[in-house]
């Protein structure tokens, strides 16, 4: 044990905030599972405890793995993970498992595992943005030179996602964005790219009207069409279960396990977790778990002025901003500012794929941190024999 906390390198609060929010998934999925485990595993109420303990052990261990390996690794590792990304997504869209009317997920066979491919795109297309944009610094004002390389896969991933999961491909276009910003992207290019995505939809949902072809757009509709009614009647049934549960939790909450929505709130355990613990820890407890996701993002941003290397600070700043983006919707969903969309809320919810791909972005993130932190250990003992050596000549 000593052996590996010696060799655990890396932000230390950043390692922290995933040590507290690992705490909060398990507290968090235990009082949310505790009545369907009861139901459906004939008693046994700590069964999904149990799994998510494993999952999140798996993936402390996939952090720890994950920064001991130099980042200079993931660059050459983002083309292959792109052109991976690329037939996963069209399998998942002919041949995916369907759940709640959405092909998203692929079956491995065998142990009978399903995993979200769009994980697997988000994270390989960071880091080949991440890598274009480094490499193309010099000619990053050219359109053609340098945005249309880096842009043309996002919108490739983009589109292969948004038919199963729009909301997903528009906050992996969103973030794709901000990182091109921060990677001196000419306002102009950014603009078109808005322009193209909006003509984008307007397609797909005309091509979904003249056709027949269901694509989810009345679903999206629906959901669109609810959120900006401001009849009561007419709110979905679980937003209106998510503002009891927030109504009920005050300043500091009923306390762990008091959870009474728990029990009617849908997917209480994944995309509805920040309502159920609001409802238990309160405003206090909630506004504890956006300080945790928007220190992440602080220190993250910390690594990226700190690297010397435009690929390692692209990639701990991109990955770091898609995972608080991400977070911050699935908070905003919760409260009801933002309309319905399945986001689930990273390392917290209830999860496989997803907590295994977050934690793979952790450590990338963390592997940045530990080179940064070694060259500067380096630059200071360089300093300290440099000053030693004057002083003997002295």
């Amino acid at each position: 044990m000593d052996g590996i906390l010696h060799r655990t390198k890396g932000d230390k609060v950043i390692w922290t905030i995933v040590v507290f929010l690992s705490l909060v998934s398990l507290l968090a999925v235990y009082s949310a599972t505790g009545s369907l485990a009861y139901r459906e595993q004939g008693g046994h109420t700590e069964y999904y405890l149990f799994k998510q303990l494993s999952v999140l052990g798996m993936g402390l261990l996939i952090i720890y793995f994950a920064h001991r390996v130099n980042y200079t690794i993931y660059s050459r590792a983002a083309q292959v993970g792109f052109i991976i990304s690329i037939p996963l997504l069209v399998y998942t869209l002919a041949f995916g498992s369907h759940i709640n009317d959405a092909s998203r997920w692929i079956r491995l066979p065998v142990i009978n595992l399903t995993f979200q491919t769009s994980d697997v795109a988000k994270l390989a297309i960071f880091m080949y943005v991440s890598r274009q944009l480094s490499k193309r610094q010099h000619v990053i004002t050219d359109f053609k030179k340098g945005f249309l390389p880096i842009i043309i896969p996002v919108g490739i991933i983009c589109v292969l996602i948004m038919p199963a999961n729009m909301s997903t491909a528009l906050l992996l276009g969103a973030s794709c964005m901000l990182l091109c910003f921060i990677g001196r992207v000419p306002i102009k290019f950014l603009a078109a790219m808005v322009g193209a995505g909006v003509v984008l939809i307007l397609l797909m949902f005309a091509f979904a009207a003249i056709t027949g072809i269901e694509l989810r757009t009345k679903t999206w509709a629906k959901r669109l069409e609810h959120f900006s009614n401001n009849d009561n009647t007419e709110m979905p049934y679980q937003v209106q279960q998510a503002n009891i549960a927030i109504a009920g939790g005050g300043l500091l909450g009923k306390g762990p396990g008091n959870s009474t929505q728990r029990n009617f709130l849908p997917h209480a355990y994944s995309d509805y977790i920040y309502a159920t613990i609001i409802e238990e820890y309160g405003i206090f407890g909630a506004f504890l778990i956006l300080m945790a996701y928007m220190l992440l993002l602080l220190r993250s941003i910390r690594i990226f002025r700190q690297c010397p290397y435009a690929f390692g600070a692209f990639l701990a700043v991109g990955l770091s901003v898609t995972l608080v983006i991400q977070a911050l919707t699935n908070m905003a969903v919760n409260v009801g500012i933002f309309p319905v969309t399945g986001v689930t809320l990273p390392l917290v919810s209830m999860g496989g794929s997803s907590v295994i791909f977050t934690s793979l972005a952790i450590g990338i993130i963390l592997s940045v941190s530990r080179n940064v932190d070694e060259l500067e250990g380096k630059r200071i003992e360089q300093e300290r024999i440099a000053k030693a050596m004057e002083q003997q000549i002295a």
